[in-house]
């Protein structure tokens, strides 16, 4: 049965149900440390289950809730690994490669604190996508299989993968352009899942609304390149660590997407400075991009809720 995690900034606490959480007596300061010491967890969850309710229980929409992945740690993430996403940047999904990239781990923040819009950035953009986080080390020259890669995954967070748009594109450069603070909220829970909840993955739905319209709605059927390829094509080169975080792909919907292929054609004609001008002056009338003051709502949960990660919110704030 999936046990929901929480952190504060001074201790971890263990769902005893939807509503309420109890702390877990652990020395262990970092998610590391906490998934090394997972024992301690579960009983704290068992202690509050065989007797009466706890003093210390608290409700969790009371707790100030941060990232439950702490920092450092690696940060990797798959590039257009959705069906539809692929789609909206206007490739075949039949050709796209399985790619990565890095983001710092600085970027991370709790599912509640502002997005910060840095004042150069003019495009922000959003991404809903399923965070696994590692539960035991996967070193390279590994041999992951399909019956051995879920060992590695501990659980599952919320993330979403902000990304200044009219940074990433000019430079192709995805490691700046996703990596600036709180560009990477993550949150509420990290959800731990036993060896057949894992196998649900595919049931899972991201939802992401922005002002209370939905934006990104999509299960996991729409992946392209499942955690199993992930961690294989992973251990040919990427060492990660227990508490690492690897962000999966996004499905469509985000603000940015691909131009007319006429457009696009006679773009590829222009000198690059001239390409990228006429292009984001086209951008500037695109409403879909992040606004000072927006409310972002992401969720992820099976359609039963037997698997539920929980409920991000956070408002963008441009400096």
């Amino acid at each position: 049965m999936s046990i929901s995690v929480f952190r504060t900034v001074d201790a971890w606490w263990v769902a005893l149900d939807a509503y309420r959480a109890v702390p877990v007596d652990t020395t262990a300061t970092t998610t590391s440390e906490l998934l090394d010491d997972v024992v301690t967890v579960h009983m704290a969850l068992a202690s509050a289950r065989s007797g009466t309710l706890p003093a210390e229980s608290r409700r969790i929409t009371e707790l100030p809730l941060v990232s439950p992945v702490t920092t450092p740690c690696r940060v990797v993430a798959q590039m257009t690994n959705f069906v539809s996403h692929v789609r909206d940047s206007g490739m075949d999904p039949e050709t796209v490669p399985l790619t990565f990239f890095r983001k710092t781990s600085g970027s991370i923040s709790g599912p509640f604190d502002e997005i910060v819009k840095p004042a150069h950035v003019r495009f922000l953009d959003y991404e809903i996508e399923l965070g696994l986080v590692i539960g035991h080390p996967l070193d390279v020259g590994t041999t992951v299989t399909a019956a051995s890669w879920k060992d590695h995954i501990a659980g599952l967070v919320i993330t979403n993968d902000i990304s200044a748009r009219d940074v990433q594109l000019p430079k192709t450069q995805f490691y700046e352009a996703k990596s600036y603070p709180t560009f990477t909220p993550v949150g509420p829970a990290l959800v731990l899942l036993d060896a057949d909840e894992l196998d649900r993955l595919s049931e899972l739905r991201l939802v992401l609304n922005v002002n209370g319209e939905v934006r990104q709605s999509s299960d996991l059927t729409d992946m392209i390149y499942s955690p199993l390829q992930a961690l294989q094509e992973l251990s040919r080169f990427q060492a990660l660590a227990t508490g690492d975080l690897i962000l999966t792909g996004t499905p469509g919907g985000t603000a940015l997407k691909a131009p007319p292929k006429p457009v696009e054609i006679i773009g590829a004609l222009l000198p690059p400075a001239m390409k990228w001008k006429a292009f984001f002056n086209a951008q500037a009338k695109n409403e879909r991009y992040l606004h000072d003051g927006d409310a972002l709502e992401l969720s992820i949960r099976t359609p039963d809720g037997a698997i539920d990660l929980g409920v991000q919110q956070n408002k963008v704030r441009f400096s």
